[in-house]
């Protein structure tokens, strides 16, 4: 019993109210059935026996009513289950009278108590059954309402029908349940028709005036959320979901009092499950440790310094030569954890040797997370001599300083351009990994992490397709072929911190990110999700490829040359490092590039250098002129 509640003003007063009158259901059917036996001499015991017995059972239904919380419910929201709850407690009640009056006597009581106590649970059932109904009516809203169809007629969507027509202001009419399951066509669900799922559905749903489909079934794997969105798109409407777990939906509809549904992300875009990493152990080991994170105001760095601040650090280093995104994570943070979290915000830029001498030296980190990069490829390839001393260089600098000042780990984040790369961003980086993996002789554990394209991040795709369809179009892509691994940034950052932690001599770890995703079917479904028809509404134009870009990335998977982790999605490249020599001799190359090209624009000797110092590096054109033969491209056909 949970006691506890009376102390409250409004639930006691509530709980007294039902009492009250139950109480005065149980005094009037008393009466009527006492002065009904007398009218028909059908009362064949003493009157004090059934005034006892009637007193027995008035005290044995409340107290099994509050044992069993009947009047803790919340009765607007009662459902089945409710219901049966005070059927069993009133069941119980008839049960101990009945055995009490037996060992009193008076066996002419029962068939009285069991008559009662019927006539009871039915009258206040039914009470409380017109109080939900009549609470449930008096909130429909009059007006507009957008029609809506719900995919699913199971439990999710009957709860989520019922919040569509009983919520206050509502601004949703469900109209038509759509189920797959022959056994339910022709039926019906909280009075609404079932609409069986056939090879007729679509131009059933467009001859119906739906303006949306909600989702709203439990256990979907992400292949049939594919096929579900591709089918029910044709239809015009726009599509949610509502994807919340059975056991949830109760509970949040009945504290919120609104439906909980979604609009389809730009992670379900992918069509494949978010993935999620058990970070229990990988969290623990950041516990208390002093954390740097370069480029820490980027879209990756501050996500890692969000999940780093969850783990209780000692004090959490970011470090950015943009200050305006240094200050947003810094006032973001604060906000959040407040004197909990000791944190320090320090300007600077990687390719300051001194500086960064000076930020190790005062913090001394026990982990480097060096997210400190240029990544734009086409500005890369103008501005290409940055690209050396930002990526390459500023690496460089990062790695020695973790090195003279002790840090225990450094984790460089890499990309997928970095394999056979065709550009001067993925060359520069392939010759960061290379960097990390030659010190394998170091004190300091050094590891590298590659993943693709990362969603909603600065400058990635999925902000510029938004904005161009705000605009009217045309979504522009460079080639209609082309395709892209792409990953979520939680995903990006509980990778590399579980990577972190794993982390011990110079590995190259990878992740397994499924298929790759065509561009062009991406912008397709972007302007689906808008509610607008492609290539009607919005315009999608091919403008060519861009300077060093590729048609498709390399696959990071690849069995034969990489070895399993104990977590399932992460392998580690099987790549022989290069000795520190041989690294030092390549860096020294393309410092020797870059002071030679002070003076241009787009130095033709950098590329040069690059070829030299990286013998996977090739032109772009050397790679797509073979691109439809390739493994990568063939997942998407």
């Amino acid at each position: 019993m949970n006691f506890h509640n009376w102390s409250r003003p409004f639930t006691r007063s509530r709980q007294l109210a039902l009492i009250f009158i139950d109480v005065i259901c149980f005094c009037v059917l008393s009466v009527v059935y006492y002065l009904f036996s007398m009218s028909f001499d059908i009362v064949p015991f003493v009157h004090s026996h059934f005034m006892f017995a009637l007193s027995i059972l008035l005290v044995s239904l409340f107290f099994f009513r509050y044992c069993f919380g009947i009047y803790s419910n919340v009765w607007r929201y009662a459902n089945a289950s409710t219901y049966l709850g005070m059927v069993i407690s009133d069941a119980v009640a008839c049960i101990a009278t009945m055995a009490a009056t037996l060992i009193a006597g008076w066996k002419c009581t029962l068939l009285p108590i069991v008559v009662l106590s019927s006539l009871f649970a039915l009258m206040t059932l039914s009470s409380r059954f017109v109080y939900s109904t009549r609470y449930k009516h008096r909130n429909l809203t009059v007006g507009k309402k957008i029609n809506v169809a719900i995919l699913g007629a199971g439990q999710i969507g009957a709860l989520l029908a019922e919040e569509l027509m009983y919520r206050k202001n509502s601004h949703y009419n469900p109209i038509a349940f759509i189920d797959k399951d022959p056994a339910k066509k022709g039926g019906k669900v909280c009075g609404i028709n079932i609409i069986h799922e056939d090879e007729n559905i679509i131009s059933k749903i467009k001859s119906m005036p739906v303006q949306e489909i909600f989702i709203a079934l439990s256990g979907v794997d992400n292949d049939s959320l594919e096929d579900i969105y591709n089918l029910y798109a044709q239809t015009g409407c726009k599509i949610k979901l509502y994807d919340i777990p059975v056991k949830d939906i109760a509970e949040k509809s009945a504290s919120t009092g609104r439906p909980l549904l979604r609009e389809i992300q730009i992670e379900d875009l992918l069509f494949r499950k978010t993935l999620s990493f058990d970070n229990e152990e990988s969290h623990s080991y950041y516990k208390n440790k002093v954390v740097l994170v370069t480029g820490g105001g980027g879209s990756i760095g501050s996500e890692l310094s969000r999940q780093i601040a969850k783990c209780a650090p000692k004090k959490l280093i970011i470090l950015d030569i943009y200050e305006n995104n240094a200050y947003e994570i810094q006032q973001e943070l604060i906000r959040e954890y407040g004197d909990t979290l000791d944190l320090a915000v320090e300007i600077a830029s990687v390719r300051d040797r001194v500086r960064l001498d000076c930020i190790f030296d005062v913090y001394r980190p026990n982990v480097v997370f060096h997210a400190a990069a240029h990544k734009h490829v086409p500005l890369m390839e103008h501005s290409n001599c940055e690209a050396v001393k930002n990526n390459v260089l500023g690496t460089y600098n990062a790695a020695d300083a973790a090195e003279k000042y002790g840090a225990e780990k450094f984790i460089l984040i890499s990309t997928d351009k970095a394999v056979n790369p065709t550009n001067i961003m993925g060359a520069s980086k392939r010759m960061c990994e290379m960097i990390v993996q030659c010190r394998t002789d170091s004190k300091t554990s050094f590891a590298a992490v590659r993943f693709g394209n990362v969603l909603g991040s600065n400058g990635s795709v999925i902000p510029l397709f938004k904005k161009q369809i705000e605009k009217g179009g045309p979504i522009t892509i460079t080639d209609k072929r082309i395709i892209r691994y792409f990953m979520t940034i939680p995903e990006a950052s509980q990778l590399v911190m579980t990577a972190g932690a794993m982390a011990k001599k110079g590995e190259l770890f990878v992740l397994d990110m499924g298929k790759p995703v065509k561009i062009y079917d991406l912008a397709v479904n972007m302007i689906k999700l808008s509610g607008l028809t492609p290539e009607v509404d919005i315009k999608v134009e091919e403008i060519g490829l861009r300077p060093g870009e590729k048609l498709f990335e390399e696959l990071l998977i690849k069995s034969e040359t990489l070895s399993k982790t104990e977590n399932n999605m992460i392998f580690v490249e099987k790549d022989e490092p290069l000795t520190r020599a041989e690294v030092d001799s390549k860096i020294s190359i393309l410092t020797e590039a870059v002071n030679g090209a002070e003076h241009e624009i787009e130095a033709k000797s950098i590329k040069r250098a690059f070829k030299e110092t990286v013998p996977t590096y090739h032109d772009p054109e050397e790679v797509n002129i073979h691109a439809d033969e390739s493994d990568e491209m063939k997942l998407v056909k």
